[in-house]
Parts: C-alpha cells; structure tokens; sequence
C-alpha cells in the first residue's frame, strides 16, 4: 500500500481528489478487480464509507462497477482517465469563471460598501434605458451635457416619454446642447419640457456620451459603446456640479456669441 506521505499520494491530492478518495483509488490500483471488503481493509476505511467513495470516484470516470451486490465488484480505470477528469474539471471552471465574470458588475452594483464610491454598469439599449430611468428619481434639477442628434437616434421611442414623464414628475432640468438641427428644435420646446438649454457651437463643443448630474450621482450614456454607468458619490456629483456651472456659464456666453454671428 502507498504511504501517505509519498510524491504520488500528494500529488493525486492536489489533482482534486480527497484524501479518502485517493486511498481508496491507489488501493484498487494495487489489487484489481475487487469487491467493497478487501477494497475496504487495504485503505484501512470503513467499509460503509467505501461505497460512497467508490461512487465519487466512477463519477469521475476513474472507476467501474460490475455485477450486482453482493457480488458487486470494483477495478480502477487506466490511469490515463486521471486527464480526462481533470480536462472536464478546467471546462467546468472556465464556464463557472465566466458565469461569475458576467455577474460580478451587478454584484458590485449591489455591495454595500459605506464611505465609498458605488458604480453601476448597464449594458446594451435596455441598459441605457436603465440609467434614464434613474434620473427620474431625482431630488433636484439635473444637469446635463446631451446630444440630442444621437440619443433620438439610439431611443427614438423612449424619449418623448421619458421627456413627459420627467415634465410630470417636476423634475426640471438644464442642458448643454450642441446647436444642431435637433438641439435647436428642443430647445424650442424648453418650457413645455420643464427645461433650460444652452446651445453651443457644434464645430467648437461636441460630445457623444450623455452626463447627467443629480442629487449625489453622476449618470453616463454611452450611444457607441451602448454602455450606461452610475456613479453615486457626494463629493464625486459635488465636484462635477462645481464644473458644470463653469460650464455653463461659458455655454451661455458661447450662445449668445453665436446668436450676435447669426
């Protein structure tokens, strides 16, 4: 019988099997075709315990059964099927690994984590929607740097009724806008819509991805990568608030530049 403490018992221990499992493995290796009771005595284990681990070792395919009890008998498989069992055994890892890499973001999302920066990914069209729906939850007046050619463009369903429904809410909002065709025609209906715009010369000041800052969060819409985040930090949403007033105020001045050109 193998001891304990040689190379190859080690090693089979470190391949995944148990203790007992691997006592029970070299012992049949050793003896053969046998039935539970010498199989039982050579590993020096109970002979009930024994079936059960004869059973977790032809589950890995490294034993066969035969017969019927009590005549039922047991002999090792080739050791060549220790490989089969542990490529079996990096498929079912690798698949686990990537079912837990496609939910660890929304268990982050949901970590509770006080003192500390809580980020929200979304992906794809719903994502994106996720993320608007959340400014509807807003406390104060948002701001926001949009582009109003690509989100009509991404959404073109959502947005009349997010806009309602935003109206509906009172949640108002200002928005730097490029001063395309698009941004022009909403901002024509600014008061209707519970908004204020400043329109920016698009040659000067164009941006794709939305932001909107509110109560202590900062929201992102990404239309090219189809990507929305969430960032929910009060010194965070603070700070961008201090920039974006900065930003207005030169928006504002930029408009009305470019209303004394036309």
């Amino acid at each position: 019988m193998i001891k304990i403490d040689s190379p190859i018992y080690k090693s089979l221990i470190s391949l995944g099997l148990s203790e007992k499992e691997t006592g029970v493995y070299l012992a049949l290796l050793e003896l053969g075709t046998r039935t539970v009771s010498p199989i039982a005595r050579s590993a020096n284990i109970n002979r009930t315990t024994v079936y059960d681990i004869l059973s977790y070792l032809a589950a890995k395919g490294l034993v066969s059964i035969s017969g019927k009890e009590p005549l039922q008998e047991y002999v090792a498989e080739s050791p060549d099927k220790i490989l089969d069992f542990l490529k079996a055994d990096i498929e079912k890892k690798q698949k686990e690994l990537k079912q837990a890499e496609e939910i660890v973001p929304q268990l982050k999302s949901m970590h509770n984590v006080s003192d500390r920066p809580k980020v929200r990914f979304y992906e794809g069209t719903e994502g994106v929607e996720q993320v608007y729906e959340d400014t509807l939850t807003s406390h104060e007046t948002i701001r926001a740097y949009a582009n109003v050619n690509e989100m009509h463009a991404a959404l073109p369903d959502y947005f009349p009724k997010y806009y309602k429904r935003r109206t509906n809410k009172g949640i108002h909002i200002r928005a730097i806008v490029p001063s395309n065709e698009a941004g022009k025609e909403r901002a024509g209906k600014d008061k209707e819509e519970a908004r204020e715009s400043a329109l920016v010369p698009e040659d000067k000041v164009y941006f794709s991805p939305e932001i909107n800052i509110y109560d202590n969060k900062v929201m992102i819409a990404s239309w090219k990568e189809k990507l929305g985040i969430i960032i929910e930090s009060k010194e965070i949403a603070d700070a961008m608030k201090t920039i974006y007033e900065l930003a207005w105020a030169e928006s504002k001045h930029l408009e009305k530049e470019n209303s004394l050109v036309l």
